[in-house]
């Protein structure tokens, strides 16, 4: 992962904190449901995972290599998501994340679009794999 470059401090909100240092939602899922994965023009990089149960996301987790911004974005898109349906789901905008972070940089607006934009492209696999549920057996190795 790269160094992150922003530090927890008394400048930033409670929930940008909590996001940037929470790692209970860190890592890889075996067999998700859904993934997604994107590089933002800046080098950061995230990875989501999802399970689904009774068409509700019941766990998100993500992998970041990139600065403590897109770690925090990843988080809150967790926090944000887990427990709601498929279809609440696609209302979910970058504007939300920044909202729920309360003083994501500005300069960094582009770290909670990357986030939710590798979500919706988990959402979309997931998506594709309920059509083709046979396939799901068969890793395409993303």
């Amino acid at each position: 992962m790269k160094e992150h470059t922003c530090q927890p401090t008394a400048s930033h909100s409670e929930h940008f904190q909590k996001m940037v240092t929470r790692a209970d939602r860190y890592g890889i899922l075996e067999q998700p449901d859904g993934y997604g994965k994107r590089t933002g023009d800046c080098g950061d990089t995230i990875e989501i995972y999802f399970y689904v149960l009774g068409n509700q996301i019941q766990m998100l987790t993500f992998q970041v290599d990139g600065c403590a911004n897109t770690v925090a974005c990843g988080n809150a898109v967790s926090y944000l998501i887990e427990g709601r349906t498929i279809s609440d789901c696609w209302q979910l905008s970058p504007d939300n994340v920044v909202e729920y972070l309360e003083t994501l940089p500005a300069d960094h607006y582009h770290c909670a679009e990357l986030a939710v934009g590798a979500f919706y492209k988990a959402l979309t696999n997931f998506s594709k794999s309920r059509k083709d549920s046979w396939k799901k057996a068969y890793p395409t190795g993303q």
